[in-house]
């Protein structure tokens, strides 16, 4: 029988749904488990148990009726909450109490969640490390920017998690950490109270242990049905090595490969893709508009707080006050054809399969590793799904990443779903 720290947030929504478990019970079994793993670990900012053991009494009191019920989730420092400090992973920022919750963390409550704790981002869910280790060898890295929120969901501190990526924040730690991660399409959750690092490229997503549970969360947040629709054929399949396949591991090559066998044998139709040439600067256009957008974005901290920005955080976003208009723009139209492209490219297949991560985490905890493999498919804004599953040299974990067309999320839940009972 499973500790109750170990159900998935739906295992534990039917349950606490039947009456069979209590959201004080869960909450309490998740707070042992932190009180356990957290001196190693590192995943959370802000923690107050008798905060969440109230909040969970109180759900106990009334009829589960949302998607999420009881359920404890942690929410990463860059998201606003009232009740909690909201510190952005910056000490300009410590101590601030915003006026009122994100958006999200609005719906999440009303859908029934206890909000367990804080998670630790790196500063402004930017590319500098925070304190958080990677839950199965604390020499390496967990990933970012969402660190403490995957390496909480991959320790069995909490059963989900939020995240955002703006480049890889949620994909790759979920790869590394060895847990299912999901990125929204973009522009389909909602952002008010998210603090902004690049508008155009900011995305909400989560951390869990089954995909179902990325269904919940949808529903908490849209008022989507909370039972995801089962795919009632195999899937069609367009293994895409990507443009950087170079920069892979053999960790990463043998993941994949290893994936597009078990899946072929399973029954899915599995075919190679070739993406247009001119997908082969998509990168880099994605970096340009990365780096320009968020100077911007960051302008008051990089010019009125600039002793308490870190130099590394200063000499990847500083550059992007020289970046011209027209650079920009031009970044801008290359992203653009490729998303008119997609279509063309999604004609034969319902997801694409292609990788997480260069390979396992890195060892250290001064780089939050390499986020190539998630930029593309950021800044085109579709839907993407980590599946873990295999294991490289190092005994770490090596993820493979699920794509799906722009705006339809449902659909590629659901052929995740099929995916994941077939690879991990």
């Amino acid at each position: 029988m499973k500790a109750l720290h170990d159900l998935t947030a739906s295992e534990a929504a039917r349950e606490i749904g039947a009456g069979h478990l209590s959201s004080e019970a869960l909450v309490s079994s998740c707070l042992e488990q932190v009180r356990h793993r957290e001196t190693t670990v590192g995943a959370w900012i802000h923690l107050n148990p008798e905060q969440a053991l109230a909040e969970a009494r109180l759900r106990d009191q009334h009829p589960a009726t949302g998607p999420l019920h009881g359920i404890p989730v942690g929410i990463k420092d860059i998201i606003d909450t009232a009740d909690r400090p909201t510190c952005y992973g910056s000490p300009i920022y410590e101590g601030n109490r915003p006026a009122w919750d994100a958006a999200c963390v609005t719906l999440l409550r009303r859908a029934g969640a206890v909000m367990l704790g804080k998670t630790v981002t790196t500063e402004f869910a930017c590319r500098t490390t925070g304190k958080t280790t990677n839950p199965h060898n604390p020499a390496h890295t967990p990933g970012g920017s969402s660190s403490g929120s995957a390496a909480a969901v991959a320790a069995a501190m909490v059963p989900l998690a939020l995240g955002t990526q703006t480049s890889g924040s949620v994909i790759r730690p979920a790869s590394y950490c060895g847990v299912l991660g999901y990125k929204a399409s973009y522009g389909d959750l909602p952002l008010p109270g998210v603090k902004p690092l690049v508008v155009s490229l900011d995305t909400l997503g989560a951390f869990a242990r089954s995909v179902e549970d990325f269904q919940r969360f949808r529903a908490a947040l849209l008022g989507e049905s909370a039972e995801l629709a089962l795919l009632n054929r195999s899937p069609k399949i367009g293994l895409c090595r990507t443009p950087q396949w170079s920069q892979t591991e053999p960790a990463t090559r043998s993941a994949l490969e290893t994936a597009a066998d078990k899946l072929s044998n399973a029954g899915a139709e599995v075919q190679g893709l070739q993406l247009p040439p001119e997908f082969d600067g998509l990168c880099d256009a994605q970096n340009t508009v990365f780096v320009a957008e968020g100077a911007r974005c960051l302008c008051y901290e990089l010019t009125e707080n600039r002793e308490l920005v870190s130099e590394t955080l200063r000499g990847v976003l500083e550059p992007g006050f020289e970046i011209s208009r027209f650079e920009e723009l031009a970044a801008r139209a290359v992203i653009q054809w490729c998303q008119r492209s997609l279509e063309s490219v999604f004609a034969d297949y319902d997801v694409l399969l292609t990788p997480s991560a260069p390979g396992e985490a890195p060892e250290g905890l001064v780089d939050t590793g390499n986020p190539v493999f998630n930029r593309m498919w950021t800044a085109l804004g579709t839907p993407t799904v980590n599946l873990p599953g295999h294991q490289g040299p190092q005994g770490l974990p090596v993820g493979v990443q699920a794509v799906g067309r722009i705006g339809e999320d449902e659909q590629l839940l659901s052929v995740a779903t099929w995916l994941e009972s077939r690879i991990t």
